[in-house]
């Protein structure tokens, strides 16, 4: 007889039992080594980023290998909302689906509609063949199919925003998770997370979608910023990046032994130390 498989629940029936924020981290690198020592360090969900990120089919199917023996939410986000590349995603078992810059209710119905099988969606069937029904081992995986998928739409045009409270009512938006990078660029504020109305954009989104009665997520990787939007209602926060702690981790290691003032006293510029 074959195994019986019980798929782990989705960021929102994680997100429904919590009694505090959900702790998350980037692992953007596209490597299961660096995938399993985030999913190791004891936060409780892993974005998987396939949009700024060198990350495919292929590299996604590995990482949630690698994932897969902690009790971490892995989050997917595909390069953009195409119906063909949900579709893969799904059928490689991916459960929580971040899909990027959804501007509108109309656009948010066609996402959840990509993510679900016919007759209230668009999904094609093939679970037989398929990791996400674990080859027919799921009892009952295509009746149930909307049980194992969450879908979070994110937040991060200020069209997005202007429509963020029919975005939040969707049916099928489990969640929505504001970008204030992208937000701040698309009001002529690129790289000013922190101008007052970029942040007053993120907190509207928040507190439209407290009042929807679903979960709002949000990027922060400055820990004022995170505890700013977690007291505003936000349920879910990115908190840091792979990428960017071991940037910055290794950046501060160097300058303990080479001072920048080295450097600097041998005429050289002292190299530039972005924030994230």
């Amino acid at each position: 007889m074959p195994v019986r498989v019980t798929l782990p629940p989705t960021l929102r029936a994680r997100l429904d039992v919590s009694d505090r924020p959900l702790i998350g981290l980037w692992a953007c690198a596209g490597s299961p080594v660096t995938a399993e020592i985030v999913a190791g360090s004891g936060c409780d969900w892993v974005l998987l980023d396939a949009e700024h990120s060198p990350n495919g089919l292929e590299s996604v199917l590995a990482q949630l290998h690698a994932m897969s023996g902690y009790p971490v939410a892995p989050l997917v986000r595909p390069p953009f909302g195409d119906p063909v590349l949900i579709k893969q995603f799904l059928d490689l078992g991916v459960q929580n689906l971040l899909i990027p810059m959804v501007d509108s209710a109309e656009q948010a119905s066609e996402v959840v509609r990509a993510a679900r099988y016919p007759l209230n969606g668009i999904r094609g069937v093939g679970s037989a063949l398929a990791r996400s029904a674990r080859w027919n081992r799921v009892e009952n995986y295509l009746g149930r199919a909307d049980e194992f998928v969450s879908v979070t739409v994110q937040i991060e045009s200020a069209a997005a925003v202007a429509d963020v409270e029919r975005i939040v009512r969707v049916d099928g938006v489990d969640a929505i998770f504001v970008g204030p990078s992208d937000l701040a660029a698309s009001m002529g504020l690129i790289g000013q997370q922190n101008h007052p109305e970029v942040v007053e954009a993120v907190l509207r989104s928040i507190r439209a979608a407290v009042d929807a009665g679903i979960p709002a997520g949000v990027n922060a990787f400055v820990p004022a910023d995170a505890e700013r939007y977690i007291e505003a209602g936000a349920s879910f926060v990115a908190v840091g990046a792979d990428v960017a702690i071991l940037a910055r981790q290794t950046e501060a290691l160097v300058e303990r032994f080479i001072p920048a003032a080295n450097n600097e006293a041998d005429g050289a510029d002292p190299a530039p130390r972005a924030s994230y």
